[in-house]
């Protein structure tokens, strides 16, 4: 079986050290599914490793790519009850190729009533937004997004607002964005106002902060000392830096909590992300060919984006 994939074999821009290679398929290994890709989105988490942010976890060769949705198409014997049957092959090998292979007890059955551009982004941006707002829960508080137009922030906003918070306000950088923050009941705030960004600040109890740089420097000094500050991102690639009079400031990182999910614990997680993805509004797709790769890497990098690319894979 013929698999084409996308590698990178050296650290750089996407743009330039991915490319595309077409191999026969290894056997499958004992306990592993065989998926057939059918959708995968382009994600932050999916192209700043390739930059080499995260080079000292990250072992070359390396196939792009983290999430998406396809079908099985083989599977041991304990697992042939899934052949046939949508799942998201997570936390094996990189998705962004035809064909995927995963531990059976880590792929996630999809529902019938979930759409496949839905379940292809039900990973990285919704289970890191569940797992914040256990650790750090937004009821009763008033809560600050940055980088409020993304995938994350918009279901921060909306499950933070049925956890109980007491107002949700949302920074964005694009226009473009207001109006939909403002449907989802996120009170949306340019970047650019920052006497209002830091007056928001100063009376926020929690921030769940993507971007660092210049943004969260501004947002951790007009911050009350009671507050709390979780940073989930540097989208801007600039650091800050702390100080003793700031609020407490805890860093998320989604990695450093799935080691500690048994495979039932992880499969619950998704029973719980499924309903609530359901009944959230979310950004719309645009789907691209595999083939087209670099023109779905640059409508990610379109500035004020409000829809998310997916790379529709050729034999799904």
């Amino acid at each position: 079986m013929e698999n084409t994939a996308l590698y990178y074999r050296q650290f750089g821009e996407p743009e330039s050290v991915l490319k595309a290679e077409t191999a026969a398929k290894a056997p499958l290994n004992p306990g592993q599914l065989r998926v057939q890709m059918l959708l995968a989105p382009v994600n932050a988490s999916d192209l700043i490793p390739i930059t080499g942010a995260y080079r000292h976890r990250i072992t070359l060769p390396a196939i792009a790519g983290y999430e998406g949705v396809g079908r099985v198409i083989a599977a041991p014997d304990d697992a042939t009850h899934l052949i046939g049957k949508r799942v998201l092959p997570l936390r094996g090998e990189g998705t962004w190729q035809q064909i995927v292979d995963c531990p059976a007890a880590l792929a996630i059955p999809v529902p019938d009533a979930i759409p496949s551009p839905l379940a292809a982004r039900a990973f990285i941006n919704p289970l890191a937004a569940q797992l914040m707002l256990k650790l750090y829960p937004p009821r009763g508080k008033r809560v600050l997004l940055t980088a409020a137009g993304s995938d994350c922030a918009i279901l921060l906003g909306q499950w933070a607002h049925r956890l109980g918070a007491r107002k949700v306000f949302g920074i964005h950088r694009s226009p473009v964005h207001a109006a939909r923050l403002q449907a989802m009941g996120i009170v949306p705030i340019a970047q650019h106002d920052s006497a209002t960004v830091q007056a928001v600040a100063a009376d926020s109890d929690i921030v769940y902060d993507a971007t660092g740089g210049e943004l969260a420097q501004m947002i951790l000094s007009a911050m009350p000392g009671t507050g709390e500050f979780i940073c989930y991102g540097l989208l801007s690639g600039q650091p800050f830096t702390l100080q003793p009079h700031y609020p407490p400031m805890r860093w998320f990182h989604i990695r450093n909590y799935l080691d500690a999910l048994s495979p039932q614990a992880w499969q619950a997680e998704f029973q719980a992300i499924w309903p609530k993805m359901a009944e959230s509004q979310y950004s719309n797709t645009t789907r691209l060919p595999f083939a087209a790769w670099q023109a779905a890497v640059a409508d990610y990098r379109q500035a004020g984006r409000s829809h998310k690319p997916l790379l529709t894979m050729s034999n799904g």
